[in-house]
């Protein structure tokens, strides 16, 4: 890892309210230039899950949900309309836990989570027809995509994170992990690297796409900020690049499964 000493967490100004097909890439370049903000290399551009997967079209109209007698079942117990409960277990391969309004699952991606990421905030007017928002598909694969087009656009290939807020099971409240990267290494493996005193670090992994997450969710809120689009300038990092899914920990390592 390469020393950082100083750190601009940055909201990108003006990004609209997102539709299904929009050119997120394309947005993401005008609100920087809009602030004159020009990419470099080791930038690392943190966007919202909620504004990728609109730019997706993973917004359903729950007026087109026929629950399952399992969901239905489990939402009573849960208290949760039933359209989004057969939402969340299509999105599940397992439900953790449940109890009334918590449902823990683990997403199809192997994200333990509430919910499976199904949303209702920030996704439509409460007064008109029910919509919820899912997962990106691919959040590695989109971040990747969104890399790509943003080099096109700005002449630079900034690092991009794709972040969502996650409860902790041993913390409360949540804060902002990472869901997909490209360009940077997620999962940082620091084992061998010396500590003060010369002595190698042994079990030191640093999950640095979640760090970066968490820093950027500061700045974009989780309410009515309207800032999903954030610059994080200063980092520095000199290991192989891979992807937010090295992040989830497999089943054989997991002793709370």
């Amino acid at each position: 890892m390469s020393r950082t000493t100083a750190l601009e967490i940055l909201a990108v100004p003006g990004i609209p309210m997102i539709e299904a097909g929009d050119d997120l890439a394309a947005l993401v370049a005008e609100g920087l230039a809009r602030a004159s903000l020009k990419p470099r290399e080791n930038d690392v551009i943190v966007i919202a899950q909620k504004v990728v997967s609109k730019a997706e079209g993973r917004r359903v109209d729950l007026a087109a949900v026929t629950p399952s007698a399992r969901a239905i079942e489990l939402a009573r117990e849960v208290q949760k309309d039933p359209r989004l409960v057969e939402l969340i277990l299509s999105e599940s391969v397992r439900v953790v836990r449940s109890r009334p309004n918590v449902l823990i699952v683990e997403h199809r991606l192997g994200f333990v989570m509430a919910n499976a990421g199904v949303d209702q905030s920030n996704v439509a007017a409460p007064d008109g027809p029910q919509f919820a928002l899912l997962l990106p598909v691919d959040p590695d694969g989109s971040a990747a995509a969104l890399r790509q087009r943003l080099a096109t656009l700005c002449g630079v290939q900034p690092a991009v994170v794709i972040t969502d807020s996650f409860g902790r099971a041993w913390r409360r409240g949540t804060a902002g992990v990472a869901i997909g990267a490209a360009g940077l290494p997620a999962l940082l493996d620091l084992r061998g690297n010396p500590d003060l005193f010369d002595r190698p670090l042994q079990v030191s992994i640093s999950g640095f796409a979640d760090e970066i997450a968490a820093g950027a969710s500061l700045v974009m809120g989780q309410g009515n900020e309207a800032q999903p689009v954030v610059l994080m300038r200063g980092l520095a990092w000199n290991a192989p690049a891979n992807p937010a899914a090295e992040l989830v920990r497999p089943a054989a390592e997991d002793m709370f499964r």
